[in-house]
């Protein structure tokens, strides 16, 4: 293993090599982190109106980690954006950066392995935080804040989408997913279980001292079927997720499991959280 010297990142994202895989590491004492500015506050969050039924949902993944220093701006980010009618934004806690002194609570080795699958899609060399992937096609630094708010406008006005209806009744829901052009790829049908709102106060690592807000963090994430084009019925079993109080349930169908965003939809859950 070995420390890329943040000077070829420009300051932005630092890097740590290992094998063939590269992994978002701290940034070194002393440096401005990614997020440093005042981009945030000049830079209003303006999204496409969806008055005129033109737009679509957007699904936008935030690959971030609470042992990340450069993570915060990002996950406050994702926060406005989890509040946008048509938004479905979701916080995949990857667990590659838990040896650097704190061990991300809400961390899953599965977040790391969609993280690098995406890598692979995207024909990246290496996978960071924060990362944000928007509808399953657009590769954005988490912190830019403009181009993540360029991108998903781009987004919410590219390309049709499936009208995916989810009815919950009781415990058990059930997906319905039109008929429409066959996919390209075999298309996954995915579930993300997330609650709605994490604040977790860091005792160690880079972000030692802080309070951590964290959005829409997932908590389970899972092939529920897939689709070929031809209308489709899934029935859901909830019990578990309103049980343990998670804030919501999304449902998106992407073109090979890591590819385009055919279609979107949310439901809401028992608020949880803590």
């Amino acid at each position: 293993m070995k420390i890329l010297p943040s000077f070829l990142l420009a300051g932005t994202v630092a890097a740590v090599v290992v094998g063939v895989s590269w992994h978002a590491s701290k940034i070194p004492s002393g440096s401005s982190p990614a997020w440093a500015g005042s981009e945030a506050a000049t830079v209003p969050l303006q999204l496409a109106s969806d008055t005129s039924g033109e737009t679509r949902p957007v699904v936008v993944e935030l690959f971030t980690s609470q042992g990340c220093s450069s993570c915060p701006p990002a996950d406050a980010l994702l926060g406005e954006l989890a509040d946008q009618p048509g938004i479905i934004a979701l916080a995949h806690h990857v667990d590659y950066w838990d040896y650097i002194g704190w061990k991300d609570p809400f961390a899953r080795p599965e977040a790391t392995k969609r993280q690098r699958r995406y890598a692979e899609e995207l024909g990246a060399r290496f996978i960071y935080t924060p990362q944000m992937v928007i509808d399953g096609q657009i590769d954005v630094v988490g912190s830019r804040r403009a181009q993540v708010i360029s991108s998903v406008v781009t987004a919410q006005t590219t390309g049709e989408s499936l009208d995916i209806q989810i009815e919950e009744r009781a415990t058990l829901a059930t997906v319905r997913i039109p008929a429409g052009a066959k996919p390209a790829r075999p298309a996954t049908v995915w579930m993300a279980v997330f609650d709605d709102e994490h604040r977790t106060d860091v005792r160690r690592g880079e972000n030692s001292g802080r309070e951590l807000v964290d959005a829409n963090v997932v908590r389970e994430f899972v092939s529920i079927g897939t689709w070929d084009g031809e209308a489709l019925e899934l029935s859901v079993d909830l019990a578990d997720a309103i049980a343990e109080g998670r804030g919501g349930c999304a449902i998106f169908v992407q073109e090979g499991g890591v590819g385009r965003i055919l279609g979107a939809a949310l439901m809401p859950l028992d608020s949880g959280g803590t």
